[in-house]
């Protein structure tokens, strides 16, 4: 073995293309273990931003996030959503065991407005958890997201449409969402840290998040506070 070889094969601040990525990201389980196993960490990054690409919504991209949601939620600090697409169903994320007491929503009309949003939510410290939907942003937006975010050292989730995908982004995870079968959902791993993935997986889902109304006369959990940016 040369010098040379000798040293990458065993210094710990270099990576090597065939190596999976360092496990030293902080990070929370997504509660599913097939897609934890794919995910540098096992879990999705505190301090980064994720984005979910998709090109629909009630898909059960929602349900993906039930876990870390209930995780989340055993935390002081609210569940910030920034311009969510329907109402959450607060009696599917009651039953998750997500306190539903703490979930904040945001209204916001525009994408600078949505981005403003969730910096303050992000810069507040008052939250363990930002999701944003989020259309158009330009790289310097994404940019200050990603300062704003590695501050908060909490997880940023953001839904993009799927045709995102061709465009740069600072996020170091980028997963594909799409339906796969009836209660299930094609996850395509398209940017993580380490090697990239070779195929996709397929997630049975719990029931959807969104909310539907409660036709069965159970009674309902507390409402979100809901705020218009």
């Amino acid at each position: 073995m040369t010098a040379i070889a000798a040293i990458t094969s065993r210094h710990p601040a270099l990576w090597r293309a065939c190596d999976a990525a360092s496990n030293e990201q902080a990070t929370l389980s997504t509660g599913h273990a097939g897609l934890d196993a794919e995910l540098p960490g096992g879990g999705w990054p505190c301090g980064e931003m994720t984005e979910l690409l998709t090109d629909c919504s009630g898909q059960g991209e929602l349900s993906l996030l039930i876990p870390l949601l209930a995780h989340a939620s055993r935390h002081e600090g609210w569940l910030a959503w920034i311009t969510p697409p329907h109402l959450p169903g607060m009696s599917a994320l009651a039953a998750a065991t997500a306190c539903t007491s703490r979930l904040l929503v945001v209204h916001a009309d525009t994408n600078g407005e949505r981005i403003w949003s969730l910096r303050q939510a992000l810069r507040s410290s008052a939250c363990s958890l930002v999701i944003g939907w989020l259309g158009h942003a330009d790289t310097a937006s994404l940019r200050r997201l990603q300062l704003a975010v590695r501050e908060a050292a909490i997880p940023l989730i953001l839904f993009r449409a799927g045709h995102v995908a061709q465009l740069a982004s600072p996020a170091v995870l980028r997963l594909q969402l799409s339906a796969s079968a009836p209660g299930a959902l094609r996850i395509d791993i398209l940017k993580r840290r380490g090697r990239p993935a070779s195929r996709p997986l397929h997630l049975s889902l719990a029931a959807p998040v969104r909310d539907t109304g409660d036709t069965h006369g159970h009674p309902a959990a507390p409402g979100p506070l809901t705020l218009v940016a």
